[in-house]
C-alpha cells in the first residue's frame, strides 16, 4: 500500500459521493482541509498519511466498507454507475471558452467556478458537483482535442500520470496538458499537440489541476 495510492482511493471515493476532498472531510466531520493536497506531504516533502482515525471518520460518513476502500487504495477509479440515483439525475454545468479560463472572476481560490458569464452544458454521468465545461479554441491540443470540442473536468477526479488534465498557473496561465510525472515538488506535464513543448513546474507555481472526464469529440 503506498502513499499516493491511499489518498487516490480518498479522492475516488469522495467523486463516488458527488464530494470534493474538503467536501468528504466536512461530511466526516473533520476540519475541511484534512485532505486538501496541501497537507499530503510535510514542509520538507516527506509523505504525510492519513490517520486511521480520518480513514474510519470516512467509512462511518459515507457507509462505505473497509473491502470497498480497499478495493479503491488497489486501483478502482471513479465509477460513475455507482453512484446513488439522486446523484446521477442529469444536470447542466457551467461552460466557458477554453481563452477565458485564465481571466478573473471565473474560478474561486480552490479553483471552483463561480461568477457570472457562464454558459450551461448538458452533463453526462458524473458524480463530482463542482464539474464544469471548457470549450477548445484553437489547434494546440490537436490531434486530441480540436477547435468547438467541449471537455467535461472534475475537480474531485483522482489523478494518475498519464491522465489528460486543465491546469492553471498561479500567474493564470491555463492549459491542456497529460500528466507525465508528479514528485512532491515539481509537476512535469507533455503537450497533447506534438508541434507545442512539454512543460514543468514547481508544485508551488500551479494553482490546481483537474481531470478531463469527458470530452465531445
Amino acid at each position: 500500500m503506498k502513499h499516493d495510492e491511499v489518498w487516490r482511493a480518498l479522492d475516488t471515493l469522495a467523486a463516488e459521493y458527488g464530494l470534493s476532498s474538503s467536501g468528504l472531510a466536512k461530511r466526516s466531520g473533520l476540519d475541511p482541509t484534512t485532505f486538501n493536497p496541501s497537507k499530503r506531504f510535510m514542509p520538507d516533502g516527506r509523505a504525510r498519511w492519513p490517520s486511521t482515525e480520518s480513514l474510519a471518520k470516512v467509512l462511518n460518513a459515507t457507509g462505505a466498507t473497509l473491502e470497498a476502500f480497499t478495493a479503491l487504495v488497489t486501483g478502482a477509479r471513479a465509477l460513475p454507475a455507482g453512484v446513488r440515483a439522486s446523484q446521477a439525475a442529469p444536470r447542466r454545468v457551467p461552460l466557458i471558452g477554453f481563452a477565458q479560463a485564465g481571466g478573473d472572476g471565473f474560478f474561486d481560490d480552490g479553483g471552483y467556478p463561480i461568477g457570472g458569464g457562464w454558459d450551461e452544458v448538458a452533463l453526462p454521468e458524473i458524480a463530482d458537483p463542482n464539474a464544469y465545461a471548457l470549450e477548445i479554441s484553437g489547434e494546440s491540443m490537436e490531434p486530441v482535442f480540436r477547435d468547438g470540442d467541449v471537455v467535461i473536468v472534475s475537480p474531485a477526479a483522482p489523478i494518475r500520470r498519464a491522465d489528460r488534465l486543465v491546469v492553471r498557473t498561479v500567474e493564470g496561465e491555463v492549459m491542456a496538458k497529460q500528466l507525465a510525472r508528479r514528485s512532491a515538488r515539481r509537476i512535469d506535464l507533455r503537450s497533447l499537440n506534438p508541434a507545442h513543448p512539454d512543460r514543468s513546474f514547481e508544485l508551488g507555481q500551479v494553482a490546481w489541476m483537474h481531470r478531463i472526464v469527458w470530452a465531445s469529440q
